[in-house]
């Protein structure tokens, strides 16, 4: 599989950024069912709908929330900054940016790094 040109899809990538971050919020509230309907059904629009036609296989975008996985400096899905003055043993705390995945088939490449912040377990 030819790897795509990922740039061209950035107005697509910061539609997802706004969906991760709507979902994030919403974490917070505790009547969110009818709302979480709705973000399903836009994420997969974006994972399954997006680009398939008739003649293609499935082809779109999914987005992961790495926050609470380990990291270490082999991780290439993320670019993180460290907090705090230790390297070892680090946990993402926050999240920026989603990892964001090109899905084409059983195929997926990493279209976007996530941005996170990382911190030693203590």
């Amino acid at each position: 599989m030819l790897e795509p040109n990922f740039k061209q899809y950035k107005p697509y990538f910061e539609l997802l950024d706004q969906l991760f971050e709507i979902e994030r919020k919403l974490e917070n509230i505790e009547e969110l069912n009818s709302i979480a309907r709705n973000l399903n059904k836009m994420k997969d629009i974006f994972e399954t709908n997006l680009f398939s036609s008739s003649t293609s296989s499935e082809i779109g975008f999914t987005y992961h929330n790495p926050i609470g996985e380990s990291y270490n400096e082999t991780r290439l899905d993320l670019e993180a900054s460290i907090a705090g003055n230790s390297t070892e043993n680090l946990i993402i705390k926050e999240v920026i940016k989603p990892i964001i995945r090109y899905k084409s088939g059983g195929s997926t490449l990493i279209a976007r790094k996530g941005v996170v912040v990382v911190e030693s377990k203590k």
